[in-house]
């Protein structure tokens, strides 16, 4: 399998010849030898690559905060214009000087990963100054056919909303080629847009089929195991329930000081459905520093998950299930954060039925028309 840098470099060199290139990109720019975007394209024949552009987490992909401001590559003297607190007008001077804009970054599969937004905030820019944009593409890391969980209703502007700018659901299934193409279109930029395709890569893929070295796309998403459960598990960072954060285990665990995981295991174990593919038992697990603020250096009682059926494995059941035994277990305990939640959720609708005690299968069963709808709206913007 070679990535979209492999390819653009191999089979269409001609795309980049004799042009100033800028590069949106970080660490997971990387060819299958873990070798960087950047070090590649600049001993590339025929090309010139003078400027960086990085998004949430830096360039390097190890920050965890906001604000990351500008800065300059070590190794190359690059400078790096970050998309994700440093200054805009900088970043659009620095457009003005390339001939093309090169996007190559490792989505994870699920509507609340951020570099999507940051990259159509981008495309955006680049289609009004008349730029090239070519996406390197790369594969969904959870595969691209199980399409899962609610569906945002509508396209929202990308720099309003990180999280959830598309119309799509909570798994979507597609690669961040295929949702910039979406992206262009929705957004009515007519872009000058390329995807170059990650060669060798199919639908039924997972990460750890490809061959390729897994990189932690951000600094908590250390394995494929949490990137399956994220699409669900990445819910509870609107509550007062730890993902994990601040342990090696996030997203694949979640936990509180006040939790009664035997009671919550039994609960989701008499609904039926919620639980298939997944192995779920007791533990307890200490966040260290975690980035979220919840519960440093305090034990927690928790739930540790397990997929161990991925072709039955739903994320997003599996963490309303979790929800309603939660909030049926400790009424008083589990609190939401209603701005944070709902901005993942892309409305209270969610909340506000898990508040109500509403089943799990109700909620489900209300997502199939919008799921339905979804499948057949993305059948155009499919590479693979």
């Amino acid at each position: 399998m070679r990535p979209g840098i492999e390819v653009v470099l191999s089979d269409s060199a001609h795309l980049l010849a004799g042009k100033r290139v800028g590069l949106l990109s970080n660490h997971t720019g990387i060819d299958h030898l873990g070798r960087r975007d950047v070090d590649v394209l600049r001993t590339a024949p025929g090309s010139r690559l003078t400027v960086l552009f990085s998004p949430e987490h830096g360039f390097r992909g190890t920050e965890d905060r906001e604000g990351l401001p500008d800065g300059r590559d070590s190794a190359t003297g690059l400078p790096i214009y970050s998309l994700y607190g440093g200054s805009r007008s900088a970043a659009l001077t620095a457009l003005d000087s390339i001939d093309v804009l090169l996007i190559d970054l490792q989505d994870i599969g699920a509507r609340f990963y951020t570099y999507i937004a940051t990259a159509a905030g981008l495309m955006r820019e680049a289609a009004r100054a008349h730029k090239r944009i070519i996406v390197l593409d790369r594969p969904n890391p959870v595969g691209g056919v199980a399409i899962q969980g609610n569906v945002a209703a509508r396209l929202v502007n990308p720099d309003s909303n990180l999280v959830g700018f598309l119309p799509v659901p909570m798994r979507h299934g597609m690669t961040i080629g295929e949702l910039a193409r979406m992206a262009d279109d929705l957004m009515g930029l007519h872009a000058d847009l390329v995807v170059v395709p990650a060669a060798g890569w199919t639908r039924s893929m997972l990460f750890d089929q490809t061959g390729l070295p897994w990189v932690k796309p951000s600094p908590n998403m250390p394995s494929l195991e949490s990137a399956l459960l994220y699409p669900g598990m990445c819910l509870f960072e609107g509550t007062n329930l730890s993902v994990g954060r601040g342990t090696d285990v996030a997203f694949q665990v979640l936990g509180a000081p006040w939790l009664d995981a035997a009671k919550v295991i039994e609960r989701l174990r008499a609904d039926g459905g919620a639980a298939d593919g997944i192995a779920i038992e007791a533990t307890t697990f200490t966040p260290v520093e975690p980035t979220d603020g919840k519960y440093p250096g305090i034990p927690l009682h928790g739930l540790r998950m397990r997929v161990s059926d991925r072709g039955r494995f739903d994320p997003t059941k599996l963490a309303v299930a979790i929800l309603a035994a939660v909030r049926a277990t400790h009424p008083d305990s589990l609190r939401f954060n209603p701005r944070g939640f709902d901005r993942l959720a892309t409305g209270p609708e969610l909340r506000t039925a898990i508040e109500a005690g509403q089943s799990p299968d109700v909620i489900w069963k209300s997502w199939e028309a919008d799921l339905a709808r979804f499948r057949a709206a993305r059948a155009k913007y499919l590479i693979y």
